[in-house]
């Protein structure tokens, strides 16, 4: 058994290579960004998750609101956590795209053309 089958990532690329990307100037960068992303958007969404099951929890006059028929408040927020979910994914799918797919594809060619 090689040392690569020991590792467990099947891909034929050694230890040090890997060691070697992970420490780049392009990796640095390339977590950076993600970093730069996540945590602001998730911290934004935990706090529009957290308003809304405290609202729910202790405003019960103010989301039991009627504002068409029987739809009220509650239920139109309920519903943006849906929507807000959703407008997340594809935000981070454009910026992926854009600004982490092109760094995490060069990282890829210097690695893969480094073990041949």
């Amino acid at each position: 058994m090689s040392t690569t089958d020991q590792s467990g990532s099947g891909s034929g690329i050694d230890a040090e290579t890997w060691a070697t990307a992970q420490s780049s100037p392009e990796f640095a960068e390339l977590r950076r960004r993600l970093r730069t992303f996540v945590f602001p958007v998730s911290v934004l969404f935990l706090a529009w998750y957290l308003v809304y099951v405290l609202l729910a929890d202790y405003a019960h006059g103010f989301m039991s609101t009627k504002l068409v028929g029987n739809i009220n408040v509650a239920l139109v927020l309920g519903l943006l956590q849906f929507v807000s979910t959703f407008a997340i994914t594809t935000w981070y799918v454009r910026f992926a795209n854009r600004r982490l797919d092109p760094v995490a594809e060069q990282i890829r060619e210097t690695v893969e053309g480094g073990s041949e």
